[in-house]
């Protein structure tokens, strides 16, 4: 008999939804709430990965996620950290090697940020495939500069969670696993899935996606969606039937945070926060909020 999914499942929310709110102050609202984690996002207005004292920074928000029984999963999508003029620039798959490197170099942070944390993962993704590169050329680079991530992360202990994301070089399940295989298949190199990813892009609907990914997820994000549409949205503005979702997940013994990804909205965060627990937990006994 499969677990039940209102039982086993452990809900976060992630910090680039709530913004508008200082790191404590986000915090705080997310347990008061009774959220089990949350999806923290390296990013200057929280947790600043280029900041001189990360480690001292580092150490207080992990002091601050035990006093609220809170565990975390380190997510790297912030927009503008690493360049103020280019939305995720530079990625793994720059055409520059120096600007490759910088990336590259956040995500060996992640891994140090994500082991002093005692995290259950560090997310990543490819990144846009550069103008006048061609997909062998992109599809080497990315493996070439993750090799390096995926040694350092297991040196730390902690898995590696690359998201496909729509529009990027690695989308789709099936390009993960064309990843995986270049990589030689290290243990640390998993999958974060996002619930409206699969709704958006992939062939198969997100239940279905959920058991295919099953022996490789490490991170979970979710969120409504429409077929084609990549735009995160509130539950219940989507098309995405959430209850078989959760049951997918539930059976697989997934262990780590499913982390509301709501990016656009955080002018409402706290309010949608407490929404998407109400609706998570209703969906997760078969109904809706």
């Amino acid at each position: 008999m499969s677990p039940h999914p209102e039982q086993t499942l452990r809900w976060g929310y992630g910090t680039n939804g709530l913004t508008d709110l200082r790191l404590d102050d986000a915090l705080a609202l997310l347990a008061d709430l009774g959220y089990d984690g949350v999806g923290l996002t390296l990013d200057h207005m929280h947790l600043d990965p280029l900041t001189p004292d990360l480690a001292a920074r580092t150490r207080q928000v992990a002091r601050t996620l035990d006093r609220h029984h809170l565990t975390a999963t380190v997510e790297t999508g912030a927009r503008y950290v690493l360049d103020p003029r280019r939305k995720h620039g530079p990625s793994l798959l720059d055409p520059d090697p120096d600007a490759r490197a910088a990336r590259t170099r956040l995500l060996l942070r992640a891994v140090q940020v994500a082991a002093d944390l005692g995290a259950h993962a560090v997310h990543c993704f490819s990144g846009i495939t550069p103008e006048g590169t061609d997909p062998d050329t992109a599809w080497k680079r990315l493996a070439d500069e993750l090799g390096t991530v995926v040694e350092a992360a297991t040196t730390a202990g902690v898995p590696l969670a690359i998201e496909p994301e729509p529009g990027h070089l690695l989308a789709t399940l099936a390009d993960f696993h064309r990843l995986r295989r270049a990589l030689s298949s290290p243990d640390v190199l998993g999958l974060t899935l996002d619930i409206g990813h699969c709704q958006c892009l992939e062939p198969d609907p997100p239940a279905d996606c959920v058991r295919a990914a099953a022996p490789w997820l490490r991170h979970v994000q979710i969120e409504d969606m429409r077929r084609g549409v990549h735009e995160h949205l509130p539950f219940g503005d989507g098309e995405i039937d959430f209850p078989p979702v959760l049951d997918a997940l539930a059976a697989t013994g997934y262990q780590g945070l499913t982390v509301v990804e709501l990016p656009r909205h955080s002018h409402a965060g706290p309010d949608l926060a407490a929404r998407s627990l109400e609706f998570l937990r209703s969906a997760a006994r078969g109904g809706s909020a």
